[in-house]
């Protein structure tokens, strides 16, 4: 199968690494059929609108529909049909005791394995366990058929980017023919590929997501002892930085990590050493690290409002896990305010692209007015727009000049001159 000229491709899936992989290929000039089961949110697609707040891609979006290269259909089978490859990007989620829940990937499996071309080359998108392409070559019941495995590595807010300028490509298959096809459907994407087999390329997946939360609860631990000793870890972790082995990126302290990917793959990975009768005791310290931090700025947050947070109103800025996203899934912020608000708190909170209330919160759609009579104000996502705010304002605002700064936007000067006693994650 040649990567020369357009090629037909189907994407099962139009969430967040769905919509993106659809999108990008079409960008890149090809042919592609993109399916959801949700008829409203096809034909919003359709439309052009897309459902996610990402940098980008509602752009790429309506360019592959102007272009005729993108379109959405309710259902896998209308996508499959003719298409030289099919991206498997369907959910994945954890199952009660950590591993990675397939049953969306066998189902699909099953019902788009009858209609498939016999040259056609499956491509596994989805975070999955070690093996499941294994897994996914027995549901679709057609042996001419390759099964590949080619993760995703995109971060949410530059997931256009990280698709179209990837640090690397990652292609796990048994034949060298199918990962020869994906590297050229690839083409015209320049960076390093790796070529192994499924199970390598499962694991590098896995491996790399632990590694990144690993570097984060470090961060996280390196705070509490510069608190401890007096040291500033905002220093710290720059001095750490500048060497080349080690690298900044992902050493910043905050309330801890979250997300789609962190959590579940971390779990996942616990669980799936486990079944391979390895005790992955350092990841499990990680995850427990990320628990911890997560009461440390409650414990900051109810000493700053005096002790207890009972019947007092604090108000939080950030409820997504991440700035450039709207992504609430296991998000930091909303776990600690979730154990401020079972604390007995009331918590109003502000972000940049929420407005519906959650439950058990308040959400305001002015950053000011959710500061109203509250006794703490608690900085939860890195959002820029909250270093420009009129910390004067702000303090007009509350009923007590306490601000927990967990993420390092607040000048401790400008604090300082406004009236607020300001405390943050690893500072003296």
């Amino acid at each position: 199968m040649s990567g020369e000229g357009p090629v037909r491709v189907a994407v099962v899936g139009a969430g967040y690494v769905g919509l993106t992989t659809a999108a990008c290929l079409a960008h890149l000039g090809h042919d592609v059929t993109c399916a959801d089961v949700d008829p409203a949110k096809v034909a919003s697609l359709s439309d052009g609108v897309i459902p996610i707040h990402e940098e980008g891609l509602a752009e790429l979006v309506r360019e592959g529909i102007a272009a005729e290269r993108l379109r959405f259909v309710v259902g896998a089978a209308k996508a499959v049909t003719g298409a030289g490859f099919v991206f498997l990007c369907v959910p994945t989620p954890q199952g009660p005791d950590g591993a990675a829940d397939m049953s969306y990937v066998e189902a699909v499996s099953v019902e788009i394995g009858p209609l498939l071309e016999h040259d056609a080359i499956v491509v596994n998108k989805s975070t999955v366990p070690v093996g499941s392409t294994r897994v996914v070559e027995r549901a679709l019941g057609r042996p001419g058929v390759a099964v590949v495995s080619n993760p995703e590595f995109l971060r949410e807010g530059s997931a256009v980017s990280d698709f179209l300028h990837p640090d690397r490509i990652v292609i796990g298959a048994d034949e060298q023919s199918a990962a020869i096809s994906l590297v050229e459907l690839f083409g015209a994407i320049r960076s390093p590929v790796v070529v192994t087999d499924p199970p390598t390329a499962e694991t590098i997946k896995y491996a790399s997501n632990a590694f990144l939360a690993t570097k984060v609860s470090f961060a996280n631990a390196i705070a509490n002892v510069c608190e401890a000793v007096g040291a500033n870890v905002r220093e710290v972790v720059l001095g750490m930085g500048y060497d080349r082995r080690i690298g900044s990126e992902f050493l910043r302290p905050g309330p801890g990590w979250g997300g789609s990917c962190f959590p579940k793959d971390s779990a996942a990975l616990v669980r799936i050493a486990e079944d391979a009768g390895y005790d992955f005791g350092l990841l499990k310290g990680v995850i427990e690290v990320n628990t911890r931090q997560q009461e440390a700025v409650v414990a900051k947050v109810v000493e700053a409002a005096g002790g207890s947070v009972t019947g007092k109103r604090v108000a939080a800025w950030g409820l997504t896990f991440k700035a450039g996203t709207d992504d609430l899934r296991d998000s930091p912020a909303l776990a600690v305010i979730g154990r401020l608000v079972a604390a007995g708190a009331e918590v109003t909170a502000y972000d940049p692209t929420r407005r519906d209330p959650l439950p058990g919160l308040s959400v305001s759609s002015d950053p000011y007015d959710a500061c109203e009579d509250a006794s703490a104000l608690v900085v939860l996502t890195e959002w820029d727009e909250f270093r420009w705010l009129d910390l004067g304002v702000v303090r007009s605002r509350m009923a007590r000049p306490r601000i927990v700064d967990t993420r390092g936007l607040i000048e401790p000067a400008a604090a300082r001159r406004a009236g607020f006693v300001l405390s943050g994650v690893g500072i003296p």
